[in-house]
Formats: structure tokens, C-alpha cells, sequence
């Protein structure tokens, strides 16, 4: 896919704040995806599932992955191109303790909000959110951006098989938070 801002727009999650149900967590790893014109992304064929992709920036995606987590998203845009930002990894830094029940009791702090359905998990996020404006909601909100620009690494999205070596993963350098990455067994070499 061609570079877009979505990239930049990925980049410029690292460190905000993503606020839910009662739960607080610093983003720490994210992977953009550029819509339509991007063939790993959910967009890139739009369906009813998709089609909150489409429409206002900064709202929040939520869909069901493997039939049992949710994930999270933030619409990026442009309106019609319909790119996003999955959440991947954060650090919990209020509501531990909900976010431990959520998680179950055994999980460790960094492991809390570890990839993208511990994520979600640890915030509450399920379809009830879908569509959440993140910019105005009470629910659901995204927090200012940080005061200092953290380090980024860059590498490939994980588990994709489609685009599978494109850069657009984005993670906070050395953060124990960030998940380990897994290519997809069936991403061309």
C-alpha cells in the first residue's frame, strides 16, 4: 500500500492515553491500516462490518477477532479512505485492579494490556462501544497528546498475509509492554 498519513497518525498514538470503563492505558504498540487502498485492512473490501471505517476520524472500530476477543481501532481517515489504527499493546496506569479482573488475577502488570484482545479486554471495550466518538466521549475517550515524544521502532504487522512486510507497526522502543512478533504462516516470504 502506498505510505499515507495513517502512518503518521499511528506514530502519533505512542504515549496518548486511551481511557475506558473505568480503566486507563498508555499506548504503547500499534499497527495503521490504509483502508482502501491497503489489502491486510478490514476496508480494503467494505462491508457492514467495515463501513465505520468509512466515516468520521476518531471514532472507535471495535470488531470480534477469533470469535471470543475484541479488538480496537481509531478511524484515522480520510472519511472515504477509511484508515485506521489497531491498539495493540498498552500500559495500564489506572484501574489496575479492574483491569486485573477483567484479565484474571494471575496476569502480570505489563502483561495486562499486551496485544490487541488483552487490549480491549482490560478497558471494557466490546460492540457496545463501536462507533464511540474518542475525542467528546465520556465512555470511551482518548487523552491528550503526550508533553515528549517517546522513541519509536518500526517493523511488519504481525499475523497478516496480505502486505505482510509493510513497516506499519509502531511501538514505543523498549517498552515491556509491546507484544512479540508473529508473522503469519501464510504471508508470502
Amino acid at each position: 500500500p502506498r505510505r499515507v498519513e495513517v502512518t503518521a497518525h499511528a506514530r502519533a498514538l505512542l504515549g496518548r492515553v486511551l481511557h475506558g470503563h473505568g480503566v486507563s492505558a498508555r499506548i504503547t504498540e500499534v499497527e495503521a491500516y490504509g483502508g482502501v487502498n491497503d489489502p491486510a485492512s478490514h476496508a480494503f473490501t467494505r462491508t457492514s462490518r467495515s463501513e465505520i471505517m468509512c466515516g468520521e476520524p476518531w471514532r472507535l472500530y471495535v470488531y470480534r477477532c477469533y470469535g471470543m476477543h475484541f479488538c480496537a481501532n481509531i478511524v484515522t481517515g480520510p472519511t472515504e479512505e477509511a484508515s485506521a489504527v489497531l491498539i495493540r499493546a498498552g500500559e495500564v496506569i489506572d484501574g489496575v485492579g479492574l483491569a486485573r479482573q477483567r484479565r484474571g488475577e494471575r496476569v502480570l502488570g505489563i502483561g495486562l494490556a499486551r496485544g490487541p484482545g488483552n487490549f480491549a479486554s482490560a478497558l471494557g471495550l466490546t460492540l457496545d462501544d463501536l462507533g464511540s466518538d474518542l475525542l467528546t466521549g465520556e465512555t470511551v475517550r482518548l487523552g491528550h497528546a503526550p508533553t515528549s515524544t517517546p522513541d519509536v521502532s518500526e517493523g511488519p504487522r504481525v499475523g497478516v498475509s496480505k502486505a505482510a512486510n509493510v513497516p506499519w507497526r509502531f511501538w514505543i522502543t523498549g517498552d515491556p509492554t509491546v507484544s512479540a512478533y508473529r508473522r503469519s504462516p501464510r504471508a508470502s516470504p
